[in-house]
């Protein structure tokens, strides 16, 4: 049975992260009947989601998805601002570089269980929206338009029917899997050579920024060239540290080094200044598990009266903080193609096809600029060079702020879509290069200028 009517009825929603709440919240107050289906237990009793825990970065695309379901405030009243990234060497000062030439912008760490917590509590308060638990996804048919279930405890199995079903089940989806089944659907999944680990810095009772160990309004990293380690501050005076090692088993990776002692001889040389704010740093480092990074890309999103949004359908490496952010732009597009769609009466697989038309190229852009931006953190930001560029986009964009926006700006400050901010990112660079080529070719003019004046004067 395909869905032939967009006007709302009865949407499945397969995950209840951070995508699959927000979406609960805006179709039921589109007038959907939502059903939200989750593998893991219910959080709202220990009010703590397991599972990743890397601060998120909201910025202004999340920010405004959380403003239209009237969450802005909630979630926002414990978010600590960042201005800018505090860069740590081996020996020296840190070093402060501002995101923007405004110093009024600003990216917000924010905890990424508190964030699902609050959107999973704003689902359940929908009147039209029932929530359920420990049911893991085994299978979709979409000749019915329905998905299995398996309760874990209890071994029940159920189906599912809706008129939309929405695979919002991460990277590793279970709805994805099964539209994998069929003839012409593209999928690639790429590992990064780097995993991720979870340290700690605690709060503090005395200090210039007390109860925060370090400057609590900036994002703090350790560039280490092949390695790094960064630190998102939380409200209390903790800052989450997340470290970023290759798998394998030379330098500094997580092959290599395996035991807390180990963990703390490395960091004495490689991250001293760190060290010494982290008391637990052997226990913190045998005790939390290595994680993978992938990158998902898919297509189609859809098939039948089926889609993905999120991860589920471009999961990215969290290195330009706008995972979370690129999928909430997923949920309003959604919403907004359902909405249109019901407007003119268009069958539900039109709605879907534009979509995924609206978000597809900008999902594959966003991914790339995130591959992309690992590289920065961890090789560039350190570099002299690196901070000349950042000198000149500024004093570019203060001057021409409606012709020169830099990249950063674009995906973070802004809600221009994603392709459209890379490809004007690459502008930049190509204006930056014959800037700095134009400036070379002046300096060297006058310098033969100056040389070949004092050769006359000196044959004279």
């Amino acid at each position: 049975m395909q869905p032939d009517s967009t006007q709302p009825g009865r949407v499945l929603i397969v995950g209840a992260g951070l995508a699959g709440s927000l979406l609960a919240v805006y179709l039921a107050r589109a007038g959907w009947t939502v059903e939200l289906v989750e593998r893991r237990s219910d959080p709202r009793a220990r009010r703590h989601i397991a599972g990743k825990s890397i601060n998120l970065a909201i910025s202004a695309r999340g920010i405004k998805a959380l403003r239209r379901a009237g969450l802005e405030e909630i979630v926002m009243k414990d978010a600590i601002r960042m201005h800018g990234r505090m860069i740590h060497p081996v020996v020296g000062e840190a070093g402060y570089q501002p995101y923007s030439a405004d110093p009024t912008r600003a990216i917000n760490s924010i905890s990424r269980s508190a964030l699902n917590l609050a959107l999973l509590d704003a689902a359940a308060a929908e009147a039209s929206v029932s929530v359920t638990f420990d049911e893991r996804c085994v299978d979709v048919d979409f000749a019915t338009n329905s998905a299995r279930f398996h309760h874990e405890s209890s071994g029940v199995t159920r189906t599912v029917q809706a008129d939309l079903i929405v695979g919002a089940d991460g990277a590793y989806s279970a709805v994805r899997a099964a539209m994998q089944k069929f003839e012409r659907f593209d999928y690639e999944q790429k590992y990064l050579s780097h995993g991720y680990k979870e340290l700690h810095i605690p709060a503090v009772t005395d200090g210039e920024f007390a109860p925060f160990a370090m400057e609590p309004n900036a994002l703090h990293i350790w560039p280490r060239g092949e390695s790094m380690m960064i630190a998102l501050p939380n409200p209390g005076g903790s800052f989450t540290c997340t470290l970023f090692w290759r798998h394998d088993g030379t330098g500094s990776s997580f092959g290599a080094i395996r035991s807390g002692a180990e963990a703390k001889t490395h960091f004495a040389m490689a991250y001293p200044d760190a060290l010494a704010l982290m008391p637990t740093l052997s226990e913190d480092f045998e005790r939390n598990p290595v994680g993978t990074m992938v990158t998902v890309r898919c297509a189609p999103w859809s098939r039948g009266g089926v889609t993905l949004v999120g991860d589920a359908a471009h999961a990215v490496v969290p290195f330009y903080g706008q995972g979370a952010n690129a999928s909430f732009e997923d949920c309003e597009a959604l919403a907004d193609a359902l909405a249109h769609a019901a407007k003119n009466r268009a069958p539900i697989t039109d709605a879907l096809r534009h979509y995924e038309s609206a978000r597809i190229a900008n999902s594959n852009a966003i991914a790339d600029m995130a591959l992309r931006n690992f590289i920065e953190m961890r090789d560039l930001t350190g570099r002299r060079s690196f901070k000349w560029k950042k000198r000149i986009e500024h004093t570019l964009h203060r001057f021409l702020p409606k012709t020169f926006v830099p990249l950063y700006d674009l995906v973070s400050f802004s809600t221009v879509p994603y392709a459209e901010a890379k490809a004007r990112g690459a502008a930049n660079d190509r204006t930056i290069k014959s800037l700095c080529l134009g400036i070379g070719i002046v300096v060297a003019t006058l310098l033969a200028i100056a040389l070949y004046t004092g050769l006359r004067s000196t044959c004279a």
